[in-house]
């Protein structure tokens, strides 16, 4: 069970687990206390079978406004990148960590908070279903709560960039978050680098 009180999304999964299914009961999980401030829950989206799942941390302000995720600033960002690298957003499944927006009000504007490792906890049984049904070749983990859900607390992105990992029935591939690009003093280097890892995760997949 999830800790600070948060009962976890376990209780809220369906008996029933298809990709339609899921998205139906997460749309009313209660499993943390996130959902009393977000809009709504935003689920992955993409097909079954896809050859690649791609997770990142949480929905952002305009994800959680549409309800859909990576559909930002740093959405376009991943867009461009995996055009670049040759990977087909049908072969794609996009997900987050975490399935609602987490953050604080400073004035009229919400400001993105990372996720407690609580919290994290609590919504992996979302990822852990989605992961079980798309059944992927290649997981590219986005940032560090990413790679704390799918890799573990200890796992350091900085430091393990560049490689080939292994997953239960799967490859990875660990990369900076798209909006960290964005956030980047240069921001031509750090995509370079975010399109070099993506390369790496195309070409792993199809070896």
């Amino acid at each position: 069970m999830a800790k600070d009180g948060n009962t976890g999304a376990a209780p809220f999964l369906p008996e029933r687990l298809t990709l339609t299914e899921l998205r139906s009961a997460a749309a009313g999980c209660r499993g943390c206390e996130l959902y009393r401030n977000a809009t709504q829950t935003v689920f992955g989206e993409g097909p079954e079978g896809a050859r690649f799942l791609i997770v990142g941390e949480q929905p952002g302000d305009q994800e959680d406004r549409k309800g859909a995720p990576f559909v930002g600033p740093a959405g376009r960002i991943l867009d461009r990148g995996l055009e670049e690298a040759g990977i087909a957003r049908d072969e794609v499944y996009l997900t987050n960590a975490v399935k609602h927006f987490s953050f604080t009000l400073k004035g009229k504007r919400r400001i993105h908070q990372k996720p407690t490792a609580a919290e994290i906890e609590a919504c992996t049984p979302w990822l852990t279903a989605e992961f079980a049904l798309v059944k992927p070749k290649m997981v590219v983990v986005l940032g560090a709560t990413a790679a704390r859900a799918l890799l573990g607390p200890a796992f350091r992105v900085t430091q393990r960039r560049g490689e080939v990992l292994e997953l239960d029935e799967a490859l990875a591939v660990a990369t900076i978050h798209p909006s960290a690009v964005l956030r980047a003093p240069d921001r031509e280097e750090a995509y370079k680098g975010f399109l070099s890892d993506l390369i790496l995760a195309r070409r792993s997949c199809s070896s």
